[in-house]
């Protein structure tokens, strides 16, 4: 039996697996410590899931690590010595659940119809089992690595880079790799993603009796589109009547959905659209700026606030490449910018919408600042940057590309597919020498970061099969 026939014969063995990581709600929450004083920096799911995969790792034969519970791997360990490594990079947190789920987000489910569903099965931990399972096959199979190899487990990829920044200060940089986190056939190119928030202060505050804005809330992450957004008007009933029949007539003119209700003495507006991945919003519907085109309707007694929402349909809307915001730029590997409002969230005191962009590969931080900067000039709306990632980039002749190619092309025959520049990030840019290489083949539906996230057990079996070729030609003998 040769090592790609290990790997079918692992399925059942690798869906238990899966289910198993699945079932641990793995969203960052804040730090807590346990009874014994032990910190777990990304709260008690993130921890669980950690535990759960280094004890897979244990019961399969290999060494493991964990990093003062900031990450931790799984090892291979090379009879070579040397502290280099082939680091193959996922990560076990996951975005916040959402709405609209059909079936319990962590507990995986097989409906019969050629996936497993649940929060993570995609994006991350699905390809993390299949890459611990291509190091089985390989060693079951008698390969003996070149370097020790890692399956490196970080924690708050979604969210952050403290568990990279964490590892790699601990255990270095690998000497090669990559991160199972992304497309097929290869990822050799990263969009830079800057990260704000636009903000504006209100110095007026409305009276009691005056039509106004109590709050509006859409979206849980700047990375993902936000499928539903609130907003609670206090005013009268005539007031509300008429603001119910306007949102009628908006939903009839726009195709778009709201919903009108009497909550106590408020009347409540929900917006509702498509969740997707915030580096693809072509893919969902942005129910914030669903919202904010429906409140430009209103005329509320606070001018600042009409200002904002004024502010947010003139220069955002649901533009998706910052046409209205001066900051639209492209490239050839990369195509155009993506905007994404992922955040929104305004009270009587501020309003502030938070904003992921991912920029060319030809492109820096500072032209897309001062774009929008331009925009922002003469108004008080003020940005603050959260994040800044820069761009990655390696050319097809890169002895990376070459390898990762071959084996993707040896395992599916696929020669038409081309390795590609992504608007998503990925660990590729915070640990060096690796690529993004998987896990989705370009049949895939992707339904990351979405409501009944989905995995295919087909594609399950083949990325095993295809990481555990490129691993077996790069590092192994």
């Amino acid at each position: 039996m040769g090592y790609l026939e290990r790997i079918d014969s692992y399925k059942d063995e690798m869906l238990k697996a899966l289910a198993e990581s699945v079932a641990a709600p793995s969203v960052k929450s804040d730090p807590v410590k346990t009874k014994d004083g032990e910190l777990l920096p990304f709260g008690a799911g993130v921890h669980e899931a950690l535990l759960q995969m280094l004890a897979k790792g244990k019961e399969l034969g290999f060494d493991i690590y964990n990093d003062d519970n900031y990450a931790g791997h799984i090892e291979w360990k090379s009879e070579n010595g040397g502290d280099d490594y082939f680091g193959i990079v996922g990560h076990l947190d996951v975005v916040p659940v959402g709405s609209g789920w059909a079936t319990d987000p962590f507990e995986m489910v097989d409906k019969g119809d050629g996936f497993v569903y649940g929060r993570g099965t995609s994006d991350d931990k699905g390809p993390v089992v299949a890459s611990l399972y291509a190091l089985k096959a390989l060693r079951e199979e008698g390969f003996k690595p070149k370097m020790n190899i890692r399956v490196v487990l970080g924690l708050d990829e979604e969210s952050g880079d403290i568990s990279a920044e964490h590892y790699t200060e601990h255990c270095g940089h690998p000497a090669l790799g990559f991160t199972p986190d992304a497309d097929f056939p290869l990822v050799n190119g990263e969009m830079g993603i800057l990260v704000f928030d636009l903000a504006r202060k209100f110095s007026v505050k409305p009276g009691k009796d005056d039509l106004r804005l109590s709050k509006l809330e859409g979206g849980t992450a700047h990375n993902a589109v936000p499928a539903y957004a609130k907003a609670v008007i206090a005013g009268s009933k005539d007031q509300y009547d008429l603001i119910a029949d306007r949102a009628n007539l908006f939903c009839e003119e726009t195709g778009y959905k709201l919903k009108t209700k009497k909550q106590g003495s408020s009347l409540v507006i929900e917006a509702f659209g498509t969740a997707a991945h915030g580096a693809h919003p072509d893919l969902g519907l942005n129910a914030v700026s669903i919202l904010m085109a429906f409140l430009g309707n209103i005329s509320f007694t606070n001018e600042e606030l009409n200002d904002f929402i004024a502010f947010y349909n003139d220069n955002i809307g649901f533009d998706l490449h910052g046409e209205r915001m001066g900051c639209f730029f492209e490239d050839g590997p990369s195509g155009p910018l993506i905007f994404n409002v992922g955040v929104a969230i305004i009270n009587e005191d501020i309003a502030t919408v938070s904003v992921n962009i991912r920029y060319p590969v030809s492109c820096t931080d500072d032209h897309v600042l001062k774009g929008i900067e331009s925009v922002l000039e003469g108004t008080p709306v003020g940005i603050v940057t959260r994040m800044v990632q820069k761009p990655l980039y390696k050319d097809l002749d890169d002895p990376m590309v070459i390898e990762y190619m071959k084996a993707y092309i040896d395992e599916t025959g696929d020669s038409e597919a081309q390795p590609m520049t992504i608007g998503g990030g990925t660990y590729a840019k915070m640990f060096n020498n690796i690529l993004a290489f998987g896990a989705q083949f370009p049949e895939d539906e992707n339904t990351m970061h979405q409501a009944d996230e989905k995995f295919s057990i087909e594609s399950f079996m083949k990325m095993t099969r295809v990481y555990a070729r490129a691993i077996a030609a790069l590092c192994c003998e």
